[in-house]
């Protein structure tokens, strides 16, 4: 298959995001039809020169988008030259949660590969080490939040030399992980700090506080980061915004 399209290895940009964006021009520019069968998963990695892990995340982010369609036993197809009109919505807990004008900052309190507990095993699905990071916010130089976030240590490569205080987790995932982040689920509940989360907020135990929970998973449906936010009691703003998507 000939292509005049290549990837650059020298870009900061994923590889499977640069197969995504030439797969997406050919399906956008007409060069393949609605309802074309398109090159086989080993045609596109000799073509690319890139492997099948990154040809399959390629694959299947256009398929989250309605590009296109995989039928089991037949191979993939042209769905639509336009993806799917959707609501996409953006949850993050912003700079100024405990109101505007305080003097909010962030610290380390633990970055390094940590033996996680068999919960946070369980919803990162992984037998491999988990690498934690975890920040106390502090507001007007007073706890108020631990935010702790794990990751599979195979998929985020040179995480241990980045600063954390100084970027969102989000934002970290993003930048280093080997898979895009295709969906986020939150969970807010309020709960009872116990033990060293109490200890480090500087509150007694068995305080009831505001505790979120957030999964990264990615396109192939499989979990890529794990964080959760324990509160002090104190006034919180959590924004979520809803815009629509093409």
């Amino acid at each position: 298959m000939f292509t005049d399209e290549t990837v650059d290895r020298d870009s900061q940009q994923k590889l499977y995001v640069q197969i995504f964006s030439i797969l997406k021009g050919k399906i956008e520019k007409g060069e393949w039809q609605t309802g074309e069968q398109i090159p086989t998963e080993d045609e596109l990695c000799r073509t690319y020169d890139v492997s099948k892990a990154t040809v399959r995340i390629a694959i299947s982010e256009l398929a989250r988008d309605g590009f296109l369609r995989r039928w089991q036993g037949k191979g993939t197809f042209v769905a639509n030259p336009v993806s799917h009109i959707g609501m996409a919505m953006k949850t993050r807990l912003t700079e100024d949660m405990f109101g505007e004008g305080v003097n909010a900052r962030k610290e380390l309190v633990f970055k390094g590969v940590k033996e996680p507990s068999g919960e946070i095993r369980a919803i990162l699905k992984a037998d491999e080490d988990v690498y934690c990071i975890m920040c106390r916010r502090l507001v007007e130089e007073m706890p108020a939040c631990l935010e702790e976030s794990f990751v599979p240590m195979g998929l985020f490569p040179g995480i241990q030399d980045e600063d954390i205080c100084n970027s969102s987790f989000y934002d970290l995932v993003q930048k280093m992980a080997v898979k895009r982040v295709s969906k986020v689920i939150q969970n807010i509940e309020m709960s009872e700090l116990t033990g060293e989360t109490a200890g480090m907020l500087g509150i007694s135990e068995g305080t009831p506080a505001l505790l979120l929970h957030r999964l990264l998973v990615c396109a192939d449906g499989n979990p890529l980061a794990y964080t959760r936010i324990s509160g002090s009691g104190k006034k919180y703003r959590i924004q979520t915004e809803f815009e629509r998507i093409r």
